[in-house]
């Protein structure tokens, strides 16, 4: 648990991980190749691209639906066409899906449903295609085990007087298919940490167009992106969601990553959230959350921020 007095904001760390890192390397040049015999990466790119040059029907509107799974870390989607442009997601209908596929159900009773909770411009397939954020909810209409949205709103709206905004900084290792974090060698290690960090250069920093993409893709989609920055450890990134108030974190934050794993599978790169995805002595990765009320925000607002630490204390 921290302090800052900076914008007034309390901040507290969530599975991060700070060490020093003390290998002997080999090299520091990227891998032998596997990028280029991931399935996702030797799809010719062009030839799908013809397809999505189609004009598009004006009553027709393709809506992604993405969920969390059963994992309460993994996403799922699936689509589907309507007739109208959405500008809400009440708009939308309520759909389905078999739990017993994505760890939510058993065999019997494996209708779970979709409820649409938070709407985002589709930046793959661009206007006025749209993405969104489902709840999930068992046969019987109850949250699924991994359905924390729902009791996270009635907390949030409770405090609703508060005004509470956050901000996430999302720490993630790009991997290549084997495993091992993109532009490593595939013998020894890279160079010992410190040029790395918010580092420039083919030297230092490993997959920027992959962050650049998923960047404006994010904004393009309407996600209150802040920023991105390379991390400590190479091929480890970070990105910032935020300030948002109340619930629309969560749902910022999730279709951030959404938009981060397809861009990423474009690629042909994987991304991973796992907090010490290396072994040894090397930076862990995890997502900080800055925390502030709308009186931790005026001025002296540094009183209310030490009476919150007290009273977490």
């Amino acid at each position: 648990l921290g302090r800052t007095q900076t914008s007034n904001y309390l901040t507290v760390d969530v599975f991060t991980f700070t060490v020093t890192h003390q290998h002997n390397t080999s090299s520091t040049m990227p891998g032998n190749g596997l990028l280029e015999t991931s399935p996702n990466y030797v799809i010719n790119k062009a030839v799908a691209a013809r397809f999505q040059q189609l004009p598009q029907p004006k009553d027709k509107v393709q809506v992604m639906y993405v969920w969390i799974d059963g994992t309460g870390q993994d996403l799922r989607a699936k689509s589907r066409t309507i007739d109208f442009i959405p500008t809400k997601p009440e708009e939308l209908p309520i759909w389905n899906y078999d739990g017993s596929s994505t760890y939510q159900s058993q065999g019997e009773n494996s209708d779970t449903f979709l409820y649409p909770v938070a709407i985002f411009n589709d930046p793959f397939r661009l206007a006025p295609n749209k993405l969104v954020m489902c709840e999930t909810y068992k046969h019987d209409h109850t949250p699924t085990g991994t359905n924390h949205r729902k009791a996270a709103l009635e907390t949030m709206t409770k405090a609703a007087d508060q005004k509470p905004w956050f901000g996430i900084e999302q720490e993630y290792t790009l991997l290549d298919t084997d495993g091992k974090p993109f532009g490593w060698p595939k013998t020894g290690f890279p160079g010992p940490q410190g040029p790395y960090y918010c580092g420039v250069g083919a030297d230092k920093v490993y997959g920027r167009d992959i962050v650049e993409a998923h960047y404006r893709a994010c904004l393009y989609a309407g996600i209150n992106i802040s920023g991105e920055n390379a991390e400590v450890m190479p091929a480890q990134w970070e990105f910032q969601v935020g300030p948002c108030e109340g619930i629309s974190i969560g749902d910022h934050l999730w279709m951030a990553r959404f938009i981060l794993h397809r861009v990423a599978e474009e690629f042909g790169i994987v991304v991973t959230l796992d907090p010490k995805p290396v072994p040894g002595d090397w930076n862990g990765a995890g997502a900080h959350c800055n925390f502030s009320t709308q009186a931790m925000r005026e001025n002296n607002g540094i009183i209310e921020i030490e009476k919150a630490i007290d009273k977490m204390s």
